[in-house]
């Protein structure tokens, strides 16, 4: 099993930064697979950055490629997401999210196959 704590969601103008915190706790978290989704009011929650256990791979959804930044550092059981030039339409609640590496032959945007789950950052980008 593996808790998930995420932290540093804010407000901030549009043209900003923030980078959001997601600290891990049980023994599965330096193999999991690991991402970031996002929930807008009114909206599905939706996909926004992954990354593998070993940090060889990460990927993004078009909507934040070249914006946003995932990372980890398994020696401290964290996960980061660097967002840079932020806009209005990424205002949501943030949350990290994992499920274990084995499941790396399906979709890594498909929000059902994470099991783990912290409890959500707000972040507010305003115009």
């Amino acid at each position: 099993q593996v808790q998930l704590v995420e932290s540093g969601g804010g407000l901030v103008q549009a043209g900003g930064s923030l980078r959001l915190s997601c600290a891990a706790s049980g023994r599965a978290f330096s193999t999991a697979r690991m991402g970031w989704f996002r929930q807008a009011p009114g909206k599905e929650r939706e996909f926004v950055a992954s990354i593998s256990w070993n940090r060889a791979t990460a990927y993004y959804a078009d909507s934040v490629k070249g914006r946003f930044t995932i990372s980890r550092d398994n020696a401290e059981n964290t996960v980061y997401l660097q967002m840079n030039s932020l806009k209005p339409e990424d205002t949501a609640v943030y949350y990290c999210a994992g499920r274990p590496s084995s499941l790396d032959h399906t979709p890594i945007e498909h929000t059902p196959t994470y099991n783990y789950w912290g409890q959500g950052t707000q972040v507010t980008v305003s115009s």
